[in-house]
């Protein structure tokens, strides 16, 4: 795929258009199939274009930005994480069994759980009226 700005010569738009090819973009010009969908013309011209050149530094520049993206969502996670494992407490791979003896036997307690289920257990969970989050979760060695 190629895209081309074309200039309309009877009323001067300045319009953009996508073309399989090059060759593709002349054959359509030569059976006349190209034209100005502001006033109809066929009189459209391949118009001055400048390529898209990407240097090096603003490569850097990007990676930058999503480097300090990932590390205020890394530091996001974590706050959770730390939230988690002082106010709730942990039941590993029980946790959707641990939830079900909650809800159902209106068992009290004085924390949150949290642990490990599948994206199926969580399913069942909602669907049987029990609130459950799924939270994004990394080991850390600073936590």
């Amino acid at each position: 795929m190629i895209k081309y700005n074309l200039l309309c010569k009877k009323c001067e738009l300045s319009f953009d258009s996508w073309f399989a090819s090059s060759k593709e973009f002349d054959k359509l010009k030569k059976k006349k199939l190209i034209n100005c969908h502001g006033c109809g013309s066929i009189k459209v011209e391949k118009n001055l274009m400048a390529p898209k050149l990407i240097s090096k530094n603003f490569r850097l520049k990007n990676e930058n930005k999503d480097l300090i993206k990932y590390q205020k969502i890394k530091k996001t996670i974590n706050e959770y994480q730390k939230f988690i494992k002082n106010n709730f407490d942990f039941v590993g791979k029980n946790f959707a069994h641990e939830a079900r003896l909650i809800h159902y036997n209106n068992k009290k307690k004085n924390k949150g759980i949290y642990g490990t289920a599948s994206k199926k257990d969580l399913k069942e969970l909602r669907e049987e009226g029990i609130d459950a989050q799924m939270v994004p979760w990394f080991e850390n060695k600073d936590n």
